[in-house]
This record gives structure tokens, C-alpha cells and sequence, in this order.
């Protein structure tokens, strides 16, 4: 199994790149993130995925370990080939997908060309124990977005449990911000499903008589 390349790019297109590996120019498909990293002429260093079958044999290139791993976890759902697996990455990031998966949120994988509401369901059923988001403990900058957007809440005079229930939530719908780790946006968003949600709740009672 070939699991990098590292060599000068002699080729970049829509969907695949050309590398040079020791006078042999190796053919990648990446997606347009990948491809837009590469440049004509400089070397560069993708990691790898083959794809053996029958009649050929095809490489699929990423930018890191991650995004493969989340590519050949997608190619285990039965139903996804190297070329829905390969759109899925070019829509969301490696941790939105585990979030997506882990959370339940087909509608994620909806938004992917060539998925419907359907094979987006199975998605999600398939991979819900095995792709888990990175989240606090492996990832210390998830752990700070979330305690500085607890702080935050907490600071405007709404409970530990609410704010982190109504977090949860305002993550479950937008993984992508959450991957991100934007604090000023997924504060945002979890204002607004607090103002949403917890508005009644926060009224003031109506004195009788």
C-alpha cells in the first residue's frame, strides 16, 4: 500500500494532481482543498489512500493523516465509494464529519452531491461509534472554545446546565462552526436558540386580579 508521495508537482487539474516521484509521475485524486495546496513546479508531501480493484489501481490524496482516515471510515458505509467519500470531504471538514456522524445529523450529509435523505440516514447510522469528534480531551482547542463560550454564558446569568445543554444543541446544528472553533459565532448561535427556547421560561409572571 502507498500511503504517501512526496516529489514535485508537475500537474494540477479539476480533480486530480500529477506527482513526480522519482521520474514517475503519479496520478492523485484529491479534492479541490487538497488540490488547491499543490502548486506546479514545488514539491509537496500528500498522504495517501489506494483503491485496488479488478481493473485498477487509484490513489486518492489529502492534505493530512485525518482526512484519510475519515475517507476510508466513510468507505466502510455500505453504499459509499471512493468518489461519494471523496465529495463528502470536499463539503465538510474531518471533525464537522464526526460531528455530523456522532450527533445524528444527516441533513450534513444531504448537502453532499450524489447523497440523498436515504443513504445520508445510513450514513449516520453506520458510523455513529466510529467516527467520534476529537472534542475536549484530545483536542485542547475544542476544550477552550467551549469553556470560553460556558464562561460566557454563564457570566450573562444563565445556569451551567442550560448553557451547556443549549451549546450542545447550537453545535449539533452547525458542526461546521464548531469545527472551526469560531467562540464569537457558536456564542451566537447558542443565544439564539436560548432566546428561542428559554424565553418563556424567563418571562416575567403576570400578576392576577
Amino acid at each position: 500500500m502507498i500511503a504517501s508521495l512526496r516529489g514535485t508537482v508537475t500537474h494540477v487539474g479539476l480533480h486530480s494532481a500529477v506527482i513526480d516521484v522519482n521520474g514517475m509521475g503519479m496520478l492523485v485524486q484529491a479534492t479541490p482543498q487538497t488540490l488547491s495546496s499543490l502548486h506546479v513546479g514545488r514539491e509537496a508531501l500528500v498522504q495517501t489512500a489506494m483503491i485496488v480493484r479488478e481493473d485498477s489501481m487509484t490513489l486518492y490524496g489529502f492534505t493530512d493523516a485525518d482526512q484519510r482516515e475519515v475517507f476510508e471510515t466513510l468507505l466502510s458505509v455500505s453504499g459509499v465509494g471512493p468518489r461519494i467519500a471523496l465529495a463528502v470531504l470536499a463539503v465538510h471538514s474531518p471533525e464537522a464529519i464526526r460531528i455530523a456522524a456522532s450527533t445524528g445529523d444527516d441533513k450534513a450529509f444531504s448537502k453532499v452531491s450524489g447523497i440523498g435523505p436515504k443513504g445520508a440516514r445510513r450514513i449516520v447510522l453506520e458510523l455513529a461509534d466510529k467516527l467520534v469528534p476529537l472534542g475536549t480531551a484530545d483536542n485542547p482547542a475544542a476544550a477552550r472554545w467551549q469553556d470560553q463560550v460556558l464562561a460566557a454564558m454563564t457570566g450573562l446569568g444563565w445556569s451551567e446546565k442550560d448553557a451547556a445543554a443549549a451549546i450542545d444543541a447550537a453545535v449539533a446544528e452547525a458542526p461546521d462552526t464548531a469545527a472551526e472553533g469560531n467562540v464569537g459565532e457558536i456564542l451566537k448561535l447558542t443565544l439564539r436558540r436560548l432566546g428561542t427556547d428559554g424565553s418563556r421560561a424567563r418571562a416575567p409572571r403576570q400578576q392576577v386580579g
